[in-house]
């Protein structure tokens, strides 16, 4: 059954309530004794909500929810998102009363428990990083890096040292060039060489000692280990610069390699991603933090210490970069993240990488046989990169249409259009939390779109047919951006027309 839902204003009847208030001289009683406490609304103040009976709000938004997309109805293999299954038991945690109705501005003493979380999830990331120091307090991914590289600033700013610019390789996340300009450096890309990986040579040309540091994805965009990446940061330490991991595709190598090993400095983390806790649509997020023990000082807001007296927050001193979240981080994300590890164990933190890794080569294969081109064909790590390229020269299908007409078969779309070094890009992680019998199903319907390509292409160029919204106007939607009710109620009648 396909469910269409109108936006609830059109819903509105007037009159209609969900609620029932005191009678008018009971609520003038209760303004009178709490008038110092709220502020009396206006007519030209109150809110233009709609009015609707209870049931209709709550089958209103039910059918919402029931029109979208999550890991937990089918397979959602976004390349570089890592967006695996969210165990249950991780929310039946975070959930317990001592968790939910505690807050950030409780004595320490009672919030031993959560303290305690917040300090042992710091071990756990620094003993898996290789790092000797975490900050839980930046919100998502993109959170970390900004402070990964305010952190670098100021430590070489402690030393004199003014520096322009960070060094971005063409195959890390679109977010690093955004951070590193929000921190006040200036982005220089460095190109990938034929293998996918840094281009060594490039990385020469560049360094100086304008350059403040190298912030590297690895594995890569592509799904590529840099083999190369003791010399890298070998380079980048003798020109005077730190070495940053984007620590978003960290699923590759738990239990493997710790990149403080390898010449890293600083590193966030996604414990959305990684660590499985749910993301998407905005938020919660959370991307601590690590550093090596010489920055260890410029970490931001509090950090939670365990003395004779228990777990404790104490304020960083006079070097950190200062607050950046209003408090301590997304606890609740902290909690579901800290018993995914526990569940998991130190023991087993090597399958996570093993089945991810099992898992990409895998599905790449099958792509392969079912005729999608793989520019660069190494053997990869969590993730791959086929192109669309050749199917649109030989039938008119953009990488677009093939992500519509996934939907069609009940699949999420991949990544699509990046990495930007790669044409018609289609990227693809599984995750290891996938069975067999899904990466095939997923292969099959991918081979099922190349023969619609050939014999039916207009199916596949009006996809998706089967979804609540069909193939929107995306040029239209860019050039008359409107959010007027009326305005959205025109564009939907010209759609449905």
């Amino acid at each position: 059954m396909v469910i269409k839902e109108d936006i609830i204003f059109k819903r509105s009847k007037k009159g209609k309530k969900a609620f029932n208030l005191p009678q008018k001289d009971d609520i003038k009683t209760l303004f009178e004794k709490y008038k110092d406490d709220i502020r009396e609304y206006t007519s030209e103040d109150f809110p233009n909500l709609p009015e609707l009976s209870e049931v209709d709000i709550i089958r209103h938004f039910i059918r919402l929810s029931n029109m979208n997309y999550n890991v937990d109805l089918g397979f959602y293999p976004l390349g570089s998102c890592t967006m695996k299954y969210n165990p249950k038991i991780n929310e039946t945690v975070s959930a317990f009363s001592g968790f939910r109705n505690i807050h950030p501005l409780q004595p320490d003493y009672t919030v031993q428990g959560a303290l305690r979380i917040m300090y042992e999830l710091s071990e756990y990331l620094a003993e898996i990083s290789g790092m000797d120091a975490i900050t839980l307090e930046p919100a998502a991914g993109a959170h970390g890096e900004l402070t990964g590289i305010k952190i670098i600033k100021k430590y070489l700013e402690s030393k004199g040292e003014k520096r322009k610019y960070i060094l971005v390789p063409d195959s890390a996340h679109g977010t690093n060039p955004a951070s590193t300009t929000l921190a006040g450096y200036t982005a220089k890309t460095i190109k990938s060489n034929k293998l996918g990986m840094i281009d060594i040579e490039e990385l020469r040309k560049n360094l100086n000692d304008e350059v403040a540091g190298l912030m590297v994805t690895n594995p890569n965009t592509l799904g590529i280990f840099e083999r190369e990446i003791k010399e890298i940061a070998e380079l980048v330490h003798k020109a005077g610069g730190l070495m940053y991991m984007d620590g978003a595709n960290l699923n590759a190598l738990l239990g493997y390699i710790r990149p403080g090993d390898i010449g890293f400095d600083v590193i966030h983390f996604n414990l959305h991603k990684t660590f499985s806790t749910p993301h998407g649509g905005g938020g919660p997020g959370s991307g601590p933090v690590g550093v090596k023990a010489f920055l260890k000082d410029f970490l931001p807001g509090v950090q939670v210490i365990k003395n004779d007296s228990g777990y404790q927050r104490k304020e960083t001193g006079d070097k950190s970069i200062g607050k950046l979240l209003a408090f301590f981080g997304h606890f609740a994300v902290m909690v579901r993240a800290y018993t995914y590890i526990r569940m998991i164990g130190k023991e087993h933190l090597k399958s996570i990488s093993e089945n991810a890794v099992l898992n990409a080569n895998y599905l790449k294969q099958l792509l392969k046989v079912a005729g999608y081109e793989i520019p660069y064909d190494s053997i990869p790590m969590h993730e791959f990169v086929a192109t669309g390229a050749p199917i649109k020269k030989k039938y008119g299908i953009r990488t677009l249409d093939i992500a519509k007409r996934l939907l069609d078969y009940g699949v999420h779309a991949p990544t699509v259009y990046f990495p930007l070094i790669v044409s018609e890009a289609l990227m693809i992680e599984p995750t290891e939390t996938e069975s067999v019998e899904t990466l095939e199903y997923f292969a099959e319907v991918m081979k099922k779109i190349l023969k619609e390509a050939e014999h039916t292409p207009e199916i596949v160029k009006t996809a998706p047919h089967n979804t609540p919204v069909k193939r929107l106007d995306d040029v239209y939607a860019v050039k008359n951006l409107k959010v007027k009710y009326e305005e959205i109620e025109d564009k939907n009648e010209r759609r449905d027309s």
